[in-house]
């Protein structure tokens, strides 16, 4: 986990936080349960939390997970599983679109989603 995922955590508790003050770090470790000395480390980038953690968080602050998860250097279990479903073509697939800028990649992901490939 780094010190900018955690500062992410943070500042997305703290803008719903802005609108209702249940998003408090002790309010929101108690609903995903944790300690709220735990939360702070995890925001602060001094705690490697775990997916579960990163899951309960995500949804509990309205994060995408596969998006923090990547942020916190980890792929879901989700995802893994599909990668290793087909490893050869994900693996070129990735490779491919290692350089690409976002919005080519973006293209590529609307199409197949809208069935026009």
């Amino acid at each position: 986990m780094t010190e900018q995922t955690g500062a992410y955590l943070r500042a997305q508790r703290e803008k719903l936080r802005e609108t209702d003050p249940a998003f408090s770090l002790r309010q929101v470790a108690e609903r995903v349960g944790l300690e709220p000395s735990y939360l702070s480390k995890i925001e602060r980038g001094i705690e490697q939390p775990s997916e579960a953690t990163l899951v309960a968080l995500a949804k509990e602050l309205e994060i995408d997970v596969d998006v923090l998860l990547a942020m916190a250097g980890k792929v879901s279990s989700r995802l893994q599983a599909i990668i290793c479903s087909k490893p050869k073509v994900f693996g070129e697939l990735l490779e491919a679109l290692e350089n690409e800028p976002d919005h080519a990649i973006l293209r590529i992901v609307r199409e197949v989603r809208d069935g026009k490939w």
